[in-house]
């Protein structure tokens, strides 16, 4: 089987649809030129039956995106299906994203449809969408609470209609790892036709296992995952991308898998996407948070200063950042607090090192860190009776 997984983001589609995270079209296009940076193998580009203004800016980012597909997403009502088809018709690798409800839940209480009524949907969708697209993924709403004997009978249905990517979603975020994997294992070994198609998988954060679930997807047969920038998404968020993508190269002795993100471009396009909502991400958040490669203990600082590889399994340069960053606070060593001074052109010997260090402690008791300009008054403000020009980078942690 092919190691390569697709990334298809879904970051200007189900991203957006987050409360506060709404784009124009301006912005929209300007994410996704970076997602096609990125090195993305999907854009999910918009709903357009939504509104005029999807419908118009489906049809912008078709244009002017080449290397990338751009999906359009629709309901399998034909009304939703050729307003999709229409908003793609100019892009250079169109796909049509239908998909319809098929747990029992939701066809009772939303769709009040018999599962032959909504098979029936789907292959009619499927088709339609076929006869216009090469491209055509159709999605199970809430697959992980469906029937897996009927998910076997619809999937089998879509395939052998056209449909060329089939997805999975975890849509509540409902599924633990172990059971969604065996999901994914059961369709990939049941549906007969699946030689003819993809397995992808749509998983969301409600419990926070969207990414251990995407993971276990694929670790049974998905070679699409969907995700999104930052992890935004309808209620807790869908799959981070940066976090599955990442997983997937640091540890590649236990998932043998590629994508064809760029993973330097990784950071530039969460800052983007913060900048363009106003919706910074929080400070641990994995790979793209402010404190992802941050080091205030003693311990951890003195270790990565030595050898990154103590502390950190990534580099931050393979994300797109510069270095990691060394935080003077109350849990500082003398060792950090020694090279921090040698950044800002101070070389103290060990006995001055200590008297600054024990200023330095005293004020961040006072204050949660202490900046580069604290540090810098403290050594104005410091009379120092033997030589400062000696290095103490011997100096061990405290």
């Amino acid at each position: 089987m092919d190691n390569h997984i697709k990334i298809f983001d879904t970051t200007l589609r189900d991203g957006e649809q987050s409360p506060g995270y709404s784009m124009n079209q301006q912005e929209k296009l300007q994410l996704a030129l970076q997602l096609e940076k990125l090195g993305v193998d999907v854009i999910e580009a918009g709903f357009p039956i939504a509104s005029d203004g999807d419908y118009e800016t489906v049809k912008e980012i078709g244009k002017i995106i080449k290397k990338s597909s751009v999906a359009a997403l629709c309901r399998t009502r034909r009304e939703d299906l050729e307003r999709a088809v229409s908003a793609v018709q100019h892009a250079a690798k169109p796909r049509i994203h239908t998909f319809i409800a098929t747990s029992d839940i939701h066809l009772k209480y939303k769709l009040q449809q018999t599962r032959d009524e909504v098979l029936e949907s789907a292959v009619k969708a499927v088709e339609y969408a076929r006869s216009h697209c090469d491209d055509v993924e159709f999605s199970a709403e809430d697959a992980s609470r469906s029937d897996p004997e009927y998910l076997i009978e619809i999937f089998t249905a879509v395939i052998e209609a056209g449909a060329t990517t089939i997805n999975v979603p975890d849509t509540v975020g409902y599924g633990l790892p172990w059971e969604y994997g065996e999901l994914i294992k059961t369709l990939h070994e049941g549906i007969p036709n699946i030689d003819q198609a993809i397995i992808s998988v749509h998983c969301h954060n409600d419990l926070g296992l969207a990414v251990a679930n995407s993971l276990m997807g694929i670790q049974n047969g998905a070679r699409q995952i969907e995700c999104t920038v930052n992890g935004i998404g309808e209620r807790a968020g869908n799959a981070s991308l940066e976090e599955v993508v990442m997983a997937l190269r640091t540890r590649k002795n236990s998932m043998n898998y590629t994508t064809s993100v760029n993973t330097k471009e990784i950071f530039p396009s969460s800052q983007l996407l913060a900048q363009i909502t106003g919706k910074g991400v929080q400070p641990n958040k994995a790979i793209v948070g402010e404190n992802a490669f941050a080091h205030e203990a003693g311990i951890h600082q003195h270790g990565v200063l030595k050898n990154p590889l103590t502390y950190e399994i990534m580099t931050p340069e393979s994300v797109g950042l510069t270095s990691n960053r060394i935080v003077i606070g109350k849990h500082s060593g003398r060792f950090a607090l020694c090279k921090k001074l040698e950044e800002l052109g101070f070389y103290l010997n060990k006995e001055d090192l200590n008297t600054i260090y024990t200023r330095v402690t005293q004020l961040a008791d006072k204050k949660k860190v202490v900046e580069d300009s604290d540090l810098i008054n403290i050594m104005a403000n410091s009379k120092f009776t033997t030589s400062t020009q000696q290095t103490a980078s011997a100096v061990g942690n405290r």
